[in-house]
């Protein structure tokens, strides 16, 4: 498919959410990371931007979480903007914001709002620290929700301080991706009683989640509360990460015997490695493993095991992912527009997705949506 110098969505739709209109108010971080995921899997997204833009400052042809969206301009606050909102929200199926509580109801644009004009309609809110609670109307970041749901603690090495993980951990998968589960949970009771809601994404309600595993472990005996004391925490010494000879990085996790047994062996240290399961001598496994990484490079030690059982991979840099034989062949990774990035996903057998558009420009749509939505309003008085 040609790329136009706009970006912008294909409005016939393609992927399991052809079909599926949304709405979505210009915010950053995981609101328009959870739209994109939806315009990813076919959906058309409308993006209100707001003139002159807002947020962080990236060149919006790089911005690929809005990808596959079209955008059009709104100011909210002027006279006649909520009522332009509000024609598309009538024939939308979905809406999403990130605003702080009670900020859409101040623009007129809030669920009751929405509601009147549309009952079907799915209202999707993205925040932090969700709609109500005593932090509810304060600012924060990713870091900020990950801390005090015990996730950030978990991460890091002992006596050192927690290892920030980008903001994956929190935005988009404590946020983004459970909007997205509610949102698609929310569609199907709306298609079976007629009857919309609103979805009250919280970063630290879905971070939290996240952690249900670690939770019954720790009730059960089997995690320490502190960091590098556990199985998948960086404490194992076959479960992380070793340093080559050449400034490297592979990546260990055989914990099961007998892809442990692989590891030792190819690793060339079946004969002096301490006993697995005597946590006492893990220390001195880690010192085995250590210096043993340190007598190859990462390229030699990829190729010892890479084919196996052994559960052990190279570390890459975000540049050399899309470049790994496994990903090429998956094609996990694709390029549109001249920018690699990532792929739909997940895969469908029947209604395949794809990357149909590159970063919508802020009201670079205007005309097309107005006449596909046959919502006229949001053309200039003067056309």
């Amino acid at each position: 498919m040609a790329v136009t110098g706009n970006g912008g969505g294909d409005a016939s739709g393609r992927g399991p959410l052809a079909g599926l209109r949304v709405v979505e108010l210009a915010g950053i971080g995981p609101g328009p990371f959870a739209a994109m995921l939806l315009a990813d899997l076919g959906a058309d997204v409308v993006r209100v931007d707001r003139p002159g833009g807002g947020g962080l400052a990236v060149d919006p042809a790089y911005d690929l979480t809005n990808r596959g969206k079209r955008s059009v301009l709104v100011d909210l606050k002027s006279a006649d903007g909520p009522a332009r909102v509000l024609d598309l929200v009538e024939r939308a199926d979905v809406l999403v914001e990130g605003f702080r509580p009670g900020v859409a109801e101040r623009l007129g644009v809030g669920p009751a709002d929405c509601h009147a004009r549309n009952p079907k309609l799915v209202y999707g809110r993205m925040t932090g620290w969700g709609q109500e609670g005593p932090l509810a109307q304060t600012a924060g970041h990713d870091i900020a929700y990950i801390a005090v749901t015990g996730a950030l603690g978990m991460i890091g090495n002992p006596g050192e301080p927690p290892a920030v993980p980008a903001n994956l951990v929190g935005d988009y998968a404590g946020g983004s991706l459970y909007l997205v589960i509610g949102v698609l949970a929310a569609l199907q009771h709306a298609r079976t009683t007629g009857t919309g809601q609103v979805v009250d994404a919280a970063i630290v309600d879905g971070t939290a989640h996240l952690t249900a595993m670690i939770h019954g472990m720790m009730a059960a005996g089997g995690w320490q509360d502190r960091r590098g004391a556990n199985l998948l925490d960086g404490g194992c010494p076959f479960y992380g990460t070793y340093e080559t000879s050449d400034g490297g990085y592979m990546a260990v996790g055989a914990l099961e015997q007998q892809f442990y047994d692989t590891f030792v062996e190819l690793l060339g240290i079946a004969d002096r490695a301490p006993a697995r399961k005597d946590l006492a001598r893990w220390g001195e496994l880690r010192e085995v493993v250590a210096a043993r990484f340190r007598t190859r490079t990462r390229e030699e030690w990829t190729a010892v095991f890479e084919g196996t059982d052994a559960c052990v991979a190279p570390v890459l840099s975000l540049r050399e992912a899309p470049h790994h034989p496994h990903l090429a062949a998956r094609a996990t990774f694709t390029e549109f527009g001249g920018i690699t990035q990532p792929a739909p996903a997940p895969r469908f057998s029947a209604t395949p997705a794809a990357v149909t558009g590159g970063p919508a420009q802020p009201g670079a749509h205007t005309e097309s949506v107005a006449a596909d939505w046959d919502v006229p309003a949001l053309l200039p008085k003067d056309v």
